[in-house]
């Protein structure tokens, strides 16, 4: 999840209704653990894993993206997902840590299920889902019956969203990953693949962060934000011991860099600092054409096969979401496609 910036931004709330127009990018990756990490079952007996078809099929995925897809058309957005790459080598340390903490979960979920303790397993299939790489083109081949455009970065899917709107290509960056206001995205929009859900007794509200705000608000420049967030501790680099957001506004307020704070307070500064900072200043990224951000059109004759015959989606979900598109004019009433343009 990248560096916590919380304690820093002052988020506004909003309506979905109010990006109506927008081309946002999505977090593929991360919003497809949201839907994957909820969407489970969780019957008295059952094993906490994703949702399945009759036919074994993992569904919970498609169910998601189907369902909160045609809920951000209705509203008038222009969704572009953006789906992870290769992950940078400097990241090789975390994912090895998240590793270690799924294989230890894995075992304690085998037990669980052996000893028939079935809340301990759904708590602990909680954290070793995984999201395949066959679940993965499903989730594009969805996107592409629905007309809705999708782009593979070359590493993290954030990174690459941020560059997109840094250069225009994108209005916003929507993530729960406040690292892509480290790769420059001028607008983040967090929550809004969860909008509208109860959490904790909580409807969720989607938020819009503005980095020049925030960036304003704490008299930073972006490359003292990537200090300050190296500091705190990133994918790249757990940061440096007794600083937390406050400490670290407050040092680099006063000292300007890392490598001043370190020589002040006699820390170590950290390994590859110019590479950590040149990867959330520069993230690599694949070219992306405007044609291929474009809106297409709808198959609904693919839709109803690829879910509701070869994944048994009901036909209560199927007309929810076709009466989503419909209402937004985006499928005439006859069941005919309408190519639409944003």
């Amino acid at each position: 999840m990248g560096c916590n910036l919380r304690d820093l931004a002052q988020p506004e709330n909003l309506e979905l209704t109010s990006l109506s127009g927008q081309r946002i990018g999505v977090d593929a990756f991360l919003t497809a653990y949201q839907f994957l990490t909820t969407i489970r079952d969780r019957s008295p007996e059952g094993d906490g894993g994703p949702l399945k078809s009759s036919n074994g099929k993992v569904v919970s995925h498609l169910m998601g993206f189907l369902n909160r897809t045609t809920s951000l058309l209705a509203a008038g957005i222009k969704p572009v997902f953006i789906f992870d790459g290769k992950a940078p080598e400097l990241k090789a340390d975390e994912l090895a840590m998240r590793k270690a903490r799924r294989d230890e979960a894995r075992k304690t979920h085998q037990e669980a299920l052996d000893a028939g303790d079935f809340a301990l397993a759904q708590k602990m299939a909680q954290r070793i889902i995984s999201y395949t790489p066959e679940m993965v083109a499903e989730t594009k081949q969805l996107l592409d019956l629905l007309g809705v455009p999708w782009v593979a970065a070359k590493a993290e899917g954030e990174g690459q969203a941020a560059v997109m709107a840094r250069i225009g290509q994108l209005d916003a960056v929507a993530t729960q990953d406040w690292d892509a206001l480290l790769y420059g995205t001028p607008v983040l929009i967090r929550n809004m693949m969860t909008a509208g859900n109860k959490q904790h007794g909580r409807v969720v509200k989607a938020q819009k962060i503005i980095l020049a705000d925030l960036l304003g608000e704490h008299d930073l420049s972006p490359d003292q934000l990537i200090d300050l967030a190296i500091m705190i501790g990133t994918d790249f680099h757990p940061g440096i011991r007794g600083i937390g957001p406050k400490t670290g506004i407050k040092l680099i307020k006063q000292f300007g860099n890392i490598e001043t704070i370190c020589a002040e307070k006699d820390k170590e500064v950290p390994q590859r600092l110019d590479e950590i900072r040149e990867i959330f200043r520069n993230h690599p990224s694949n070219e992306v054409s405007s044609e291929a951000l474009q809106m297409g059109e709808i198959n609904v004759a693919g839709l109803k096969q690829f879910l509701q015959i070869d994944r048994q989606f009901s036909q209560r979900r199927m007309d929810n979401a076709m009466e989503k598109l419909t209402q937004a004019g985006l499928i005439r009433e006859s069941g005919q496609t309408s190519l639409f343009s944003f």
